[in-house]
């Protein structure tokens, strides 16, 4: 780490393992939304955060040093383009180690440099919806005068059952919202397993909600998922009509649909008694990544057999 560089935490990354891809997706999302990534910093500040800059050379042969070439350029006159600092060889934010890049984007959403935690919390998001492709995430390590404070750590890339049916099936019904959601639960598995659980839920509520308003059926806006699921499954013609026994199959279906939503609803009554904000003794466990999985897997394939159901009919 460069002399008086932030000392934020990493786990140790012996190989490059964030692909260009990546961080290219990155960059281009970033400039997409127009976000600035010194936030409420100008660029020398934010960088001097991460490097020294009075070390690094000027690219302009009338400054001593780093400093001096980006205060001109991009204080003084700003003749370089916003994305100037993910390409500039000097900081090896494109083709570096993760460690670099992950610390950067660390930076981008800390508090004394973004102080809208919403904002931040959206960034991450944003950043980890990328990262997950190879095995990496932001996720917070500590708290600062209220807000997350983020580390970047590999956590491994390992597919949750459902999560890519879900999102190829379900993305197109809403671009927005359910997208969203998806990426929330894939993002949060591993990290956050109690998020990974209520989200699951939700999703399928919205799943079901949203096929029940489009066939203009009304439904209690304080159903509970059981309630939701029977009523769509009602709604929904679950069976081909040209198959023996078609009330049978009926039954039979409706009987899978049942117990997925009792799983989905088993896991999140139980993070609701084990989970985090309920006084738990210290050094407690609360559910874990493989209950998360359990509870996302289930609530996918539900989702997707429902949306699948409805388009057909």
């Amino acid at each position: 780490m460069h002399k008086g560089a932030s000392a934020n935490p990493i786990a140790p990354v012996s190989s490059v393992k964030i692909s260009q891809i990546t961080r290219r997706d990155v960059v281009d999302a970033l400039v997409a939304e127009n976000v600035r990534w010194s936030g409420r910093l100008e660029e020398p500040e934010f960088l001097a955060r991460l490097f020294n800059l009075q070390e690094l050379p000027s690219t302009d042969r009338r400054f001593e040093d780093a400093a001096g070439d980006i205060w001109q350029h991009r204080v003084n006159n700003s003749d370089w383009s916003d994305e100037w600092v993910f390409y500039d060889p000097r900081f090896g934010l494109m083709n570096g180690d993760d460690e670099v890049f992950l610390r950067f984007l660390c930076e981008t959403i800390h508090p004394v440099v973004r102080s809208d935690a919403t904002e931040a919390s959206r960034l991450c998001q944003l950043y980890n919806q990328f990262l997950s492709n190879d095995g990496f995430q932001l996720v917070e390590h500590t708290r600062l005068s209220n807000k997350p404070v983020y580390v970047g750590r590999y956590v491994g890339v390992a597919a949750t059952p459902g999560i890519t049916a879900a999102r190829e099936t379900l993305a197109g019904t809403d671009p927005g919202y359910i997208a969203q959601q998806i990426t929330r639960m894939d993002v949060a598995v591993i990290n956050d397993p109690d998020l990974a659980i209520g989200t699951a839920k939700e999703l399928v509520e919205t799943c079901c909600k949203t096929i029940l308003s489009e066939r203009g059926v009304t439904f209690s806006k304080t159903a509970d998922l059981p309630e939701l699921v029977k009523l769509t499954s009602k709604e929904l013609a679950l069976t081909p009509d040209d198959i023996p026994d078609k009330a049978k199959a009926a039954d039979s279906i409706k009987r899978l649909l049942s117990n997925l939503a009792t799983v989905a609803q088993g896991i999140t009554e139980l993070r609701n008694h084990y989970g985090t904000g309920h006084g738990k003794a210290a050094g407690a466990r609360g559910l874990e990544s493989r209950h998360a999985k359990l509870a996302v897997g289930a609530a996918s394939t539900l989702a997707v057999f429902l949306a699948e159901t409805h388009r057909a009919r």
